[in-house]
């Protein structure tokens, strides 16, 4: 078996529909690889339409019981799952690292931050409030409630596996519906084992669905078309999020999107050259650089750009490919050999455009590595700093002025996250105004937690999950008018 875990029963390949595991009907399976060795992992209930139908039946079957909970009941229930998700850490960690790639340490800080999301919204379940407003005539009197939307739909991502899943299903979940979720062909694995955890801690049958399967278009288009389904969350590109987005038109469901991101890291001549050199690179190169929010293009002032680079190029030299589980490695392999390519290409394409490669610039010696990568002479025309590169490969860009720092950082359809170096007050509020991004990191590129609003403006996305407003989404506002008071 290629997955030891201290506890095997967290490794389960079948979908989870209704409390149950339903295995391929049709003999339909799905082959889940280990990036770092291209061996298999797994064969996973390859579902299709009619499995996703069933499981849109499930949820709305559990929703009458599950909404009319109180928000403590649900709570505790979440609370539940949170401390199993803890207990179980380690091998969470080890499942994920198997197959996803990213390196051990990180997929256990991963699994830490998928279980605050549950902590944080098993505790905000109980401060859903409402409003009484002031009566405009003396015998009426008009108040606002807050209810669960009801089914929703998730599309998640491979890239946090399981962070994704938690922070919409956290929420969903608090505010009283239930949840369909469709993961990553990539990484099933790590939403099944999270499955199971809820089902040891209690959370009815039906309240959550897992329906893995290659077909994506067809699991996607019963979720959009579906009248029961009210709302759709999805994290993801830009591309399949605007597709999502018009075959969810057809039943106006309430959607909430978290798209791609071209994040810059500006470093002003006034900044601590240490702490952005290791802000940069903690930014840049987290989970092979493939995550929405890392720094897509490093933006460095005239003035200390010699010396950044310098150190910048030490510092990636550093850097460790190989498989994640080795405890050496730093750097550890993308998600498939689809990806390695996108990225080369973007290599290639800046290169024949006139970029430099400083470091790195192939394929790595391990298998489905790329090298830890920094190209200069990148100018805002090239691919590479228009595309989300989602990959090792870090552009450095020379800029003058102030002005110049905020056109570039803004000169894209994106706006998820943004970051920026500086010792000067006045310029720390300038900036962060200017930018347009949904959030601006200061002297600091760790900037997520289950505690702020995580989303984007532009073509980064619709709404915010996390926080106290990451529930909303998953309300309705109801007013009720109550007349004929004496």
């Amino acid at each position: 078996m290629p997955c030891q875990l201290k506890e095997q029963s967290l490794l389960q390949t079948r979908a989870w529909i209704n409390s149950n595991w339903i295995g391929p009907g049709s003999g339909q399976e799905f082959s889940v690889i280990n990036p770092a060795t291209g061996k298999e992992l797994a064969q996973v209930t390859d579902c299709g339409r009619q499995e996703t139908h069933e499981a849109v039946v499930s949820a709305h079957n559990a929703l009458q019981k599950w909404k009319v909970l109180t928000g403590k009941e649900r709570g505790s229930l979440l609370r539940h799952w949170y401390e199993l998700i803890m207990a179980h850490q380690d091998d969470l960690a080890r499942l994920m690292t198997l197959e996803q790639g990213k390196v051990l340490a990180e997929a256990r800080g991963e699994i830490a931050y998928a279980a605050s999301f549950i902590e944080w919204f098993s505790e905000e379940a109980k401060r859903i409030y409402g409003d009484i407003i002031p009566q405009t005539r003396p015998d009426h009197r008009s108040l606002v409630i807050k209810q669960p939307i009801g089914v929703v739909a998730a599309i998640t991502p491979w890239n946090f596996p399981a962070a994704m899943i938690t922070r919409k299903a956290g929420a969903a979940l608090a505010a009283g519906c239930t949840i369909v979720i469709k993961p990553s062909e990539e990484t099933p694995l790590s939403a099944l084992a999270l499955a199971e955890l809820s089902h040891r801690a209690g959370i009815p049958a039906g309240v959550i669905n897992i329906v893995p399967g290659l077909d994506a278009q067809a699991i996607g288009q019963e979720l959009c078309d579906n009248p029961l389904v009210k709302k759709l969350t999805f994290t993801g590109s830009t591309a399949v999020g605007k597709h999502l987005l018009k075959q969810s038109a057809a039943t106006v469901k309430k959607v909430s999107l978290e798209l791609g991101g071209n994040a810059p890291i500006i470093i002003f001549d006034d900044a601590d050259l240490d702490k952005a050199v290791a802000g940069a690179l903690a930014c840049k190169y987290r989970n092979s650089g493939q995550t929405c929010i890392c720094a897509n293009r490093i933006l460095v002032q005239s003035g200390i750009y010699p010396a950044f680079l310098q150190r910048f190029r030490a510092a990636v030299e550093k850097l460790e490919t190989g498989d994640g589980l080795d405890m050496k490695t730093t750097s550890g392999p993308l998600i498939n050999q689809k990806a390695i390519s996108k990225v080369h290409s973007l290599v290639e394409d800046a290169v024949q455009q006139g970029a430099s490669i400083v470091t790195g610039g192939n394929e790595a010696s391990f298998h489905g590595c790329y090298q830890p990568t920094i190209l200069t002479d990148v100018n805002s025309s090239m691919r590479i700093a228009r595309e989300e590169i989602f990959g090792p490969v870090a552009p450095v860009i020379q800029f003058d002025s102030e002005e110049d720092a905020i056109n570039l950082a803004n000169n894209t359809e994106f706006g998820l996250a943004s970051y920026f170096y500086t010792s000067d007050l006045a310029r720390t509020w300038r900036v962060s105004e200017a930018i347009e991004y949904g959030m601006v990191g200061v002297n600091e590129t760790a900037i997520t937690s289950e505690v702020i609003p995580f989303g984007g403006v532009k073509e980064s996305g619709i709404g915010r999950e996390g926080s106290k407003y990451g529930i909303d989404d998953y309300l309705e506002l109801k007013y009720i008018c109550m007349g004929d008071i004496r």
